[in-house]
């Protein structure tokens, strides 16, 4: 009797669990979404509308191209090129996404974290120095860094600050998966330093303990190309 008694409970906790689970909200696919109160008004959806699947065709789940390597005007030496759901509509609702990255010689990633999705790289060509840096704790900020060459494999954990480096003469060039049809991208230093509105210099001379003027040299440069 004690044993079926037991039996039972366990069954009900695993289905009051369960329950619990399929209950949590679904996972934001922007940075926010506002109710509207006024369903006239209402302009977005946690994703994408979906097109009626009869309407469906091949191109919907395409995307030419991604074995060309685009041109790196970028003063840090890289270029990101995404096939995620701006890209290809199919990906709509299947939480996958993926990216094309080209490091110039001695190019940088720099610093950024995916809100919304962990990422997966492998190396096609080249050899980079990549590395994640662990959430706040009173053990501090830990950093887990390795240097990858042509076919290794790393991961980038969810929302967790990371970067890739070329530490080679040549070209390098990395494919990335992320877990989400739009993980979105905080580049850690235009966000500080680049935010428009600027955030008050007095705020970010106290954060990172500098002088005013370093902090106003530094957005000074980023609102350069704004």
């Amino acid at each position: 009797m004690k044993s079926s008694t037991g039996s039972l409970f366990v069954v009900l906790f695993i289905a009051l669990v369960c329950s619990f689970a399929d209950a949590t909200d679904p996972g934001s696919l922007q940075d926010f979404c506002v109710a509207a109160k006024n369903p006239n008004a209402a302009v977005f959806v946690n994703g994408l509308f979906c097109k009626d699947p009869k309407l469906a065709m091949p191109e919907d789940f395409y995307l030419a191209g991604f074995n060309k390597p685009g041109e790196i005007k970028s003063p840090v030496g890289s270029l990101v090129t995404p096939a995620n759901v701006a890209q290809i509509a199919g990906l709509n609702t299947l939480g996958i996404s993926m990216v094309r990255i080209d490091y110039a010689p001695y190019g940088l990633n720099p610093p950024h974290t995916h809100p919304r999705a962990t990422e997966i790289l492998v190396v096609l060509e080249g050899t980079l120095e990549v590395g994640f840096v662990t959430s706040n704790s009173p053990d501090g900020n830990k950093l887990f860094k390795k240097l990858l060459y042509k076919g290794d494999v790393f991961v980038f954990p969810i929302g967790l600050i990371h970067f890739q480096y070329n530490v080679g003469k040549t070209p390098a060039v990395a494919i990335a998966a992320l877990s989400s049809q739009n993980p979105g991208v905080i580049t850690i230093a235009n966000a500080i330093f680049g935010s428009k509105a600027p955030i008050n210099d007095d705020i970010l001379a106290k954060a990172f303990q500098v002088d005013k003027k370093v902090v106003d040299y530094l957005q000074s440069q980023f609102w350069m190309d704004n």
